[in-house]
């Protein structure tokens, strides 16, 4: 069982009072807060090793580089990949489905009439770089549609298969209905279809809640974002499998991403360098890196299990108030709940909570397709980190059941 009280403690920013109230912090979805772990990382690096890597020859750019490619060992080991040249350092998951999306726009092997295959339950951000991508190169999109229960459509994905299928882009775990999608299976059936087909796997809500083995779950590229992992904005990875890596160009250019210039040829640098041009966030990269071994110290599965009961208890609860819909089925989900109600606007609800300490998310989370499906604006989102207790479930249920009657 976890000392949730000894993980709070490393957290400074939970003492804050919420408009004189004990912050309930249930925006985990959206971003996390930061342990002292992480804060400490940040602070150290630019304090004893703040120098330009790899080109430097003096002391302190030694430091400097011996930390980043530190940082991106732990990402590997993080994400159990086979090494850490496919590990790619990125400002997000956005920026890593854009890199993605747009190498491939200029990569030989995808041709007019190819299709793409996303989800209905997709973020914008797994959208519109594929949108961006077959209109560039004459390609198909094709969005799998949930079924009656919310759920991933498997039978509607495999009547979509085929030898055109290049590019299949899903999350793993939706970040508007919180649930868990069946990708290893996806992706096995995808590359029966086509063998070149790539497969990436958007792990924005999955990277803080449940542990990741990129080559079981079979994908070509994993993207997430640092900052939904305990670690700053502005960073994030992109894993890719080597061998596609090697054979796709790069994005940016640069320094750093060349081997030699003249001007009349460039040669490109080794992996994973060819995709990191010009001065990288090495304090970012030592800061994740910090937030890996946090998470990876309390253990994975132990993070796991304790989101998953709170998640339960929320979802149970939630469900029982009336005049509420809860999206999605109780399981398999990740830590995240989303509410429709009959007579309350999720603003109003989300501001209500906000006088009582209660932070949550509303909106359609940058997933307007699927509410347009779901026939409404919007939802509340509660969602959960490892610092969460059952005292702010609680809190939340009675907080919402509150909001509901003062809005009825």
């Amino acid at each position: 069982m976890l000392n949730i009280e000894a993980i709070r403690s490393q957290f400074p920013i939970l003492a804050v009072k919420a408009h004189g109230q004990r912050l309930v912090y249930l925006d985990n979805a959206a971003t996390t807060q930061k342990p002292l772990r992480v804060l400490d990382a940040s602070r150290a690096y630019y304090e004893t090793a703040n120098a330009n890597v790899h080109r430097g020859a003096h002391y302190l750019s030694g430091l400097a580089t011996e930390a980043h490619e530190r940082a991106r060992r732990t990402a590997a080991d993080f994400l159990r990949a086979p090494s850490p040249n496919g590990i790619i350092f990125t400002s997000g998951c956005t920026m890593g489905i854009n890199l993605a999306a747009q190498t491939l726009a200029a990569w030989k092997g995808v041709r007019r009439g190819d299709e793409v295959i996303i989800s209905a339950d997709s973020h914008h951000s797994n959208i519109v770089p594929w949108q961006i991508l077959c209109e560039r190169r004459g390609l198909t999109l094709r969005v799998v549609p949930l079924t009656e229960e919310l759920t991933f459509d498997e039978d509607a994905f495999a009547a979509m298969l085929s030898a055109k299928t290049k590019v299949v882009a899903l999350p793993l775990i939706s970040n508007a209905l919180g649930l868990v999608n069946p990708l290893k299976r996806a992706f096995a059936a995808a590359k029966r279809a086509n063998p070149r087909a790539v497969t990436l796997a958007d792990g924005a809500q999955a990277a803080a809640s449940m542990p990741v083995d990129v080559q079981e779950l079979g994908c070509d590229f994993y993207a997430f974002s640092g900052h939904k992992m305990y670690a700053p904005m502005g960073t994030g990875v992109l894993w890719g499998r080597e061998e596609l890596l090697e054979e796709l160009p790069p994005w940016l250019a640069g320094g750093e991403m060349i081997r030699e210039v003249t001007f009349e040829k460039t040669t490109f640098n080794a992996l994973p360098f060819k995709y990191e041009a010009g001065t990288p966030d090495v304090e970012g990269a030592v800061a994740l890196a910090a937030a890996m071994d946090f998470m990876r110290e309390i253990g994975m599965q132990n993070i796991h299990g304790h989101e998953a009961a709170l998640t339960a208890a929320l979802f149970d609860g939630l469900s029982a108030l009336p005049g509420v819909r809860v999206l999605g089925p109780r399981a398999p989900r990740g830590p995240l709940v989303s509410i429709a109600a009959q007579r309350a606007h999720p603003y109003d609800i989300g501001a209500l909570l906000d006088q009582m300490g209660i932070a949550v998310r509303t909106g359609h989370h940058c997933c307007q397709p699927l509410m347009q499906r779901l026939g409404i604006t919007g939802t509340t989102r509660f969602s959960l980190g490892v610092y969460n207790t059952e005292e702010d479930v609680r809190a939340a249920l009675s907080g919402t059941e509150r909001a509901l009657a003062m809005l009825a």
